[in-house]
């Protein structure tokens, strides 16, 4: 399949540049990247497959174990937003500083708010992000000119080619996962708020 793939959009290639139409470069499920006519049905068939693929859990697990600081990016004091959630957990549940990046407020969780990566005491060993997905390659931006090395961007936000641009730029990529799920799940935290434990059980471990 892959090498159909590539044969089709290298015959593409070549007759969008006989024609003059306008090219892009698209990246392959086989590492490789191709330029076809920008709109063309296989562009876009292919700008809607996932090719990248970040770390691995072992490789996960590193990261966090590893880590001494965490930043988050886009935190809010609003109870009800993911990023109250993961920050209260990370806060409560882990040995990181902890600190919260939002321009537009002084304190979340009883904490100081930066309105910059710049801004912070020191360089986050993680940058955990809460932004839209069409915000993440300035986030790269950002994370690469704070000298952080590792951007974790959160469960839900998808933005692939960031992901590679982020690479290229030097940095460890996680993207589309929950770093509070991650963290629990390997130091023993999934009972949390009902998630999974593994161990059918009417009582709560007391530790």
């Amino acid at each position: 399949m892959t090498d159909t793939l590539t044969t089709e959009a290298t015959d593409a290639a070549a007759a969008s540049t006989e024609l003059g139409a306008d090219v892009e470069t698209v990246r392959l499920v086989n590492g490789l990247s191709c330029e076809l006519p920008a709109n063309s049905p296989l562009a876009k068939l292919l700008h809607s497959q996932r090719t990248w693929t970040g770390p691995d859990a072992r490789q996960r697990l590193r990261i966090l174990n590893a880590a001494k600081s965490v930043a988050i990016v886009g935190a809010s004091p609003k109870p009800s937003r993911s990023s109250y959630f993961v920050g209260t957990y990370l806060q409560q549940s882990s040995d990181y500083r902890l600190y919260f990046v939002n321009p537009n407020e002084t304190e979340i969780l009883g904490e100081p708010a930066y309105a910059s990566l710049q801004d912070l005491p020191e360089v986050p060993d993680i940058v955990v992000v809460f932004r839209r997905g069409s915000d993440i390659p300035q986030v790269v931006d950002d994370v690469v000119a704070a000298g952080a090395k590792t951007i974790w961007v959160q469960l839900g936000i998808w933005n692939q080619d960031a992901a590679y641009y982020g690479e290229e730029q030097g940095l460890t990529v996680v993207m589309d996962r929950c770093i509070k799920v991650e963290h629990a799940r390997f130091h023993g935290g999934l009972h949390l708020l009902g998630f999974d434990t593994g161990q059918i059980t009417a009582r709560k471990t007391v530790r």
